[in-house]
């Protein structure tokens, strides 16, 4: 009998943990405030993205906002002369509603612009003869469905073309293949106007990175293998990017489904 008890009540606790961690998981509504943390001061248009479900959203004018998220995601803030900062949520957010979070101010210092490199001189039709001329050309060859970027710029896009030539479908298998996961997410990411407008206005590849979740050196490899220049890749936004890498995971699904 004394067994019989103990297996009850061993069931019963453990459908109560199972429960409990349903609950965790459930998918609601949170709000808080994001203020500045040496005023105090309410910040709006502060973005936020959930990096889980890659929702996005912006804070109004009294520094609120209203996202979608479960117990243990991530919330990615980022402001413009703040500090970016990463929030987990637990379950007091939701029990005891408005939770304020704090960013911290960012100092900068405008370091001295040396433009002797490129020897300028102020008048136009002198300075223009002197600018550096990008030399790189787009190649195109018959029964590939992409271009490829050669020249000082990318000068291994010889042996990328014939690589595309011999198996096209290997070299981006090789890229995507190994994180499928991440890739995934590129879709929600571009349909989330909010997120999108964030990475229109970044240079830094931080957000993409933790949206990804891949490494700088990850992305800058895909691009260069994606036959994207390296001026290209140091100076297009973060949306650019963002587009890039999934322009070229399109090419290598269909790929894919013809191998």
């Amino acid at each position: 009998m004394r067994r019989i008890l103990l297996t009850f009540f061993s069931m019963v606790s453990l459908m109560g943990l199972a429960q409990n961690e349903e609950e965790n998981q459930e998918i609601r509504e949170i709000t808080a405030t994001v203020v500045n943390a040496q005023t105090d001061f309410p910040l709006e248009s502060v973005h936020v993205i959930n990096l889980n479900l890659v929702k996005g959203t912006i804070t109004n004018q009294n520094g609120k906002f209203t996202i979608p998220a479960a117990v243990n995601d991530t919330l990615y803030l980022s402001y413009l002369g703040f500090k970016t900062q990463k929030i987990r949520v637990t379950n007091d957010m939701f029990r005891y509603g408005d939770t304020k979070i704090a960013l911290t101010e960012l100092a900068y210092a405008l370091e001295e612009v040396i433009v002797r490199p490129y020897q300028l001189t102020g008048y136009l039709e002198i300075d223009v003869k002197n600018l550096p001329i990008n030399n790189s050309q787009q190649y195109s060859i018959s029964g590939l469905p992409t271009s490829y970027e050669a020249g000082n710029k990318n000068p291994s896009a010889v042996t990328k073309v014939l690589g595309a030539i011999l198996n096209p479908a290997d070299l981006l298998r090789n890229l995507f293949g190994k994180k499928p996961r991440q890739m995934r997410k590129l879709r929600q990411i571009k349909e989330d106007d909010n997120i999108r407008d964030l990475l229109a206005s970044k240079f830094d590849r931080e957000t993409l990175m933790e949206l990804l979740q891949l490494e700088k050196v990850d992305i800058e490899d895909i691009l260069n293998n994606c036959n994207y220049s390296k001026s290209f890749i140091t100076t297009a936004n973060d949306l650019q990017i963002l587009d890039a890498i999934s322009s070229c995971y399109e090419e290598y699904k269909v790929l894919n489904r013809k191998q």
